[in-house]
């Protein structure tokens, strides 16, 4: 791999605030952000990413190549869970099994941002369109899960207690979770506005873009520090896991985007769709849909291994890729 992409990612400023944030755990630093601050920065990177993304599909419209890539869009984000879930199933029970494969088979709008920012640093076009690829591949995983568990869970008492719940809950939890309102609310409002509309708020979204971004990775790198202790209770096979499938999900990506015909930026974001995991809306639907799972489990394997590795290493790797495959 060329190693000049990896040294390019490295030294994207928002990165080396993520490396600080784990410094500062590493060496027991009293830096703190205050609780609601990382919640508000992760609110404006989605409207942000999805008012631009908006904005250039209206500029765009909506061509037959788009509407294939937002389809294998769809497509990636409900097969990656299914055998996500039959390789997890190696070494779990069905209910860890589902809920880790339907961390896998959703994103991560942080990585997916970062992306963005490494293609911007190398002088390589992406287009807005992906934005609503990716406010597409957030939920269906989170209903493919729920449809494992069902299936596979074992006890019939269980299965029982189960049919309980409401599936118009579960659907709302999967398409209504805040992350997801918004950013698809911003992809709406973009469209509707166009032109005018981003005029007006070019200098918010875009202005302070990367100075937000990097005050959230400082935290996110906090948080990762923190969680590399559960890494423990994974083992070595969940371990791999969190390292070896993100990069098979990328190349599967990447061979669909090839046959597809899109460009490499856009190869590289929806490689990088594939790949991630998510570490925020996945965790809050499984902890109330599957709360057999284990949430240690598929939290820090997602947040401590997946995203680091995805943001520091996996984002050239798949870029290597896409030129070795002439993308």
């Amino acid at each position: 791999m060329n190693s000049s992409l990896i040294l390019s990612n490295i030294l994207n400023p928002p990165v080396l605030f993520f490396f600080l944030g784990m410094l500062a755990i590493f060496i027991k630093s009293d830096l703190e952000i205050p609780h609601p601050l990382p919640k508000l920065f992760s609110l404006y990177l989605l409207l942000a990413i999805g008012f631009k993304g908006g904005y250039e599909l209206e500029e765009s419209g909506i061509t037959p190549q788009i509407g294939l890539t937002l389809l294998a869009a769809v497509i990636m984000a409900c097969i990656v869970p299914v055998y996500s879930f039959f390789i997890l199933k190696i070494k779990l029970d069905a209910y860890n099994a589902a809920a880790i494969a339907a961390t896998y088979g959703s994103i991560s709008a942080v990585t997916f941002i970062t992306a963005q920012s490494f293609l911007k640093l190398v002088s390589i076009n992406s287009d807005g369109y992906m934005v609503a690829a990716l406010a597409l591949m957030e939920s269906p995983a989170i209903v493919v899960g729920i449809v494992l568990v069902r299936i596979f869970g074992k006890s019939k008492e269980k299965e029982s207690e189960s049919s309980e719940f409401s599936w118009s809950e579960v659907l709302r939890e999967a398409f209504c979770n805040g992350s997801v309102f918004l950013l698809v609310g911003s992809v709406f409002i973009g469209i509707l506005t166009g032109q005018k509309g981003w005029e007006k708020l070019q200098p918010f979204t875009q202005g302070i873009f990367y100075g937000t971004l990097s005050f959230f990775l400082l935290d996110m790198g906090m948080v990762a520090a923190r969680r590399i202790k559960d890494l423990s209770k994974t083992g070595s096979f969940l371990i791999a896991f969190s390292v070896f499938m993100p990069v098979a999900n990328a190349i599967i990506g990447i061979i669909i985007a090839k046959i597809i015909g899109i460009s490499q930026g856009n190869a590289l974001l929806f490689a990088v769709l594939c790949a991630s995991a998510s570490y925020i809306a996945v965790p809050a639907a499984m902890r109330m849909t599957v709360p057999e799972a284990n949430p240690s489990l598929y939290v820090s394997m997602a947040l401590a291994l997946t995203f680091p590795f995805n943001i520091i290493v996996g984002i050239p790797l798949y870029m290597n890729i896409i030129k070795i495959m002439g993308v």
